[in-house]
């Protein structure tokens, strides 16, 4: 395969229980610009992604097209002020297939403290667990809304 064909996304999606996934979390831990500086193995398993591909890159290196921004937009304004977020999320794997999570990040302090001080956030925390079919229909549902949005507001 080369290095190429990764980026483009196949309709295959790939659950917890095919990659031998615990389905009760995946973690990453992000610098405040969403550059990776630590990946779970359970994270690179699911994304097909080595570490040495993912530590020192954006996060958006398994960001599935169908993410709509305005999606991103919601979760770093309130990441910034310090609140949590929790969302669906479809991501793309190395090999071009998808998976779905429930993801909760929260910011973090130089100590990798949960924190609620925006003046002390230093990064973000992310715990990814299974996404349950009804709220990954309800999500590809209203996805696929924002995305035909984004698509006719250019």
């Amino acid at each position: 395969m080369s290095s190429r064909n990764f980026f483009l996304p196949k309709s295959e999606e790939v659950t917890f229980e095919e990659a031998g996934i615990d389905p009760r979390g995946i973690i990453t831990r992000t610098d405040k610009y969403g550059i990776i500086t630590y990946a779970s193995r359970a994270f690179r398993k699911m994304s097909g992604f080595s570490k040495e591909e993912v530590i020192g890159k954006s996060h958006n290196v398994v960001r599935h097209p169908l993410m709509p921004k305005a999606v991103f937009k919601e979760m770093w304004s309130m990441l910034r002020e310090a609140k949590p977020w929790r969302g669906a999320v479809i991501n793309r794997r190395k090999d071009g297939k998808y998976y779905w999570v429930d993801v909760e990040i929260s910011p973090i302090d130089k100590d990798g403290n949960i924190t609620d001080d925006k003046e002390k956030i230093e990064g973000y925390i992310a715990i990814r667990k299974k996404l349950n079919e009804i709220d990954k229909q309800k999500a590809f549902e209203k996805y696929l809304k924002l995305k035909a949005e984004e698509y006719f507001q250019k």
